[in-house]
């Protein structure tokens, strides 16, 4: 085996447990970029923003508008994230992300563990060579049930880790 691909193994074996916090998140393999390396971990405290529409059905309920989060590293804020979804650092960079893959969070007020491909990106700093997004440990966010009044908007607080991976040069 050469180095080159050595190199390649252990970084996706290394994706796939992602310290955070002290804790290795056990990453569901819909997730998984495997080949990518990690560039960045960030944490993210916020909130998903949710509107009050009619289905098909005609009924009301909750459906998701957008993220509005603070991105932290080491207690002190380095970025944020918001609608695009879009994850924008203290430097100027940002990305741009779609949903590739999904997975349940851990418990049925956490919202979804995620992969996102990067479709979008701006800027020559941290994210400038960032590929895919994924959003793991997440804790509430999720809004279920009816609503009352449609256009009506209600937050539900959350947090998450964001994990920052590209592709092999």
């Amino acid at each position: 085996m050469t180095r080159r691909y050595a190199f390649i193994l252990v970084a996706s074996v290394a994706a796939l447990a992602v310290p955070v916090g002290g804790a290795h998140a056990q990453v569901p393999a819909v997730i998984t970029a495997p080949g990518e390396t990690v560039v960045a971990t960030f944490h993210a405290e916020g909130a998903q923003v949710y509107e009050c529409t009619a289905g098909n059905d005609g009924k009301l309920g909750w459906v998701f508008r957008e993220p509005i989060a603070t991105l932290i590293l080491d207690g002190k804020t380095v970025g944020r994230h918001y609608a695009g979804p879009t994850w924008e650092h203290a430097d100027g960079s940002a990305v741009v992300g779609k949903v590739s893959g999904s997975a349940p969070g851990t418990a049925a007020d956490d919202i979804a563990w995620l992969k996102l491909d990067v479709v979008a990106r701006r800027g020559s700093g941290t994210l400038a060579g960032v590929t895919t997004v994924q959003r793991i440990n997440t804790k509430g966010g999720a809004l279920h049930g009816a609503c009352d009044q449609a256009g009506a908007l209600k937050s539900a607080p959350y947090s998450a880790d964001y994990v920052f991976l590209r592709k092999p040069d």
